[in-house]
């Protein structure tokens, strides 16, 4: 498969009692702390919001990430912005 293709066809989201989240078809972790996690996926960029946040299984080989901690929020970033260039410049813009 050439770099730079997308393994990945479907990206899913599962929240288990707005403490545990696991998403697929995550491509990059752009950038987290215990407030914020933003994602880039295959379906665009991700933003998950809360408290305590722990990324605390990642695998880009298979595009699966799984967060703890208390979410209080999930947005996104339109496929075409992200893909643009970096998804926190255009967050913080």
């Amino acid at each position: 498969m050439p770099e730079g293709s997308t393994k990945f066809k479907n990206q899913n989201i599962l929240i288990e009692d707005r403490s545990k989240i696991n998403v697929t078809g995550v491509e990059q972790v752009e950038s987290f702390n215990d407030n914020t996690i933003i994602l880039k996926t295959i379906r665009g960029g991700m933003i998950i919001k809360g408290e305590d946040l722990n990324v605390d299984k990642l695998n880009l080989d298979d595009g699966n990430v799984k967060i703890t901690g208390t979410i209080s929020g999930i947005n996104y970033v339109d496929k075409e912005l992200s893909h643009k260039g970096n998804i926190i410049g255009k967050i913080f813009k």
